[in-house]
Formats: structure tokens, sequence, C-alpha cells
């Protein structure tokens, strides 16, 4: 019954659909926020980034230092959107596994800076991106299962972090 209404747009499914569909942007900012809070305390607890890794014995294939920014600016955002596809059109029943995920990966995110920049413990700072990268996995996973193109958004961000780790590991060996 309640499918029929919702699909002639009939009863009390159609106004619940309706509202739905209207608040997008609220959610989507408050995504979006999240994500991007997680970048200013990653900011905040890596100043001096630059100079640190500027300091560092560095492998041939690193990438100069300006290119972080840009590449993180681009990855939260869809970390943000891939998330909030998933509330708008994931399965309902997977919605809160997808989403304990994301925050699960969105808090091994944010450790990875300070562990990294300000205590200066490559080790454990490959320890924890490792995490991370499994994190961003199990994601990807669940997502994939809600709403597969949610997942696809989250590739470019899985990639990045597998680099990451390769290049963690290879400061931590070449910066005993």
């Amino acid at each position: 019954m309640y499918r029929a209404a919702e699909r002639t747009g009939a009863g009390h499914g159609h106004r619940r659909s309706t509202r739905r569909r209207q608040a997008p942007l609220p959610l989507l900012l408050v995504l979006l926020a999240a994500t991007y809070g997680v970048a200013a305390v990653g900011a905040l607890a890596g100043s001096g980034s630059r100079e640190v890794y500027a300091s560092l014995q560095l492998p041939a294939w690193a990438p100069p230092s300006w290119l972080f920014g840009p590449v993180w600016t681009v990855l939260y955002a869809s970390i943000a959107v891939a998330a909030w596809l998933v509330v708008r059109r994931g399965r309902p029943e997977l919605r809160r596994p997808a989403l304990l995920w994301w925050s699960a990966q969105l808090l091994l995110n944010l450790a990875w800076t300070p562990l990294f920049f300000t205590a200066g413990r490559y080790g454990l700072a490959f320890a924890e991106i490792c995490m991370l990268l499994a994190a961003v996995v199990a994601t990807i996973a669940v997502f994939a299962k809600a709403y597969r193109p949610a997942a696809l958004l989250l590739v470019p961000y899985a990639l990045w972090v597998a680099f990451a780790t390769t290049l963690n590991a290879s400061i931590w060996l070449l910066n005993p």
C-alpha cells in the first residue's frame, strides 16, 4: 500500500518523499562542514608541515608539497558528496553501517597528520595510515552495496591514500 501511494504521489508517502527531496542542501552542507572540519583540524595540527616535509629525505617520486592542498581539497569534497548520496539514495538498511564506516575513516584521516608532522612518529603514522586505507576500502565496499555511485566517488580517495601509505613507508625508511 505504501509503495503504491508513493508511486502515485498520493497520501503520506508523497509528503515525506517531497520533504526529503527539499532538504538536500542543509545535509550536504553539514557533511561538507564535517569533512572540511577534519581538514582544518589537520591543518592546525600540522602547522609547519611544509617545513617538516621539506626537511625530510624523500624518495625521488615524492610530490612537491604544494600539490597536497589542491588534491585534498577535491578529495574532501568527494568524501562529503559520497556520504550525502548514500544518505539520500542509499539502501535504507545500509545507511547506518555505511555512515559508521565513513565516520571511522574520517577520524582515522584526522589522526594521521599530528602523528606524522607534529610528533614525527613516521612508523606509528604508517601503522595508522594502513588502518585508514583499510577503513576507506571497507567504506567503499559498504557504499557499493548501499549506492554504487557513492562508492565510485571514493575510489580516487582510496588511490591517494594508497599512494600516501607508500610515501609514508618510504619516508619512515629514509628518515629513521
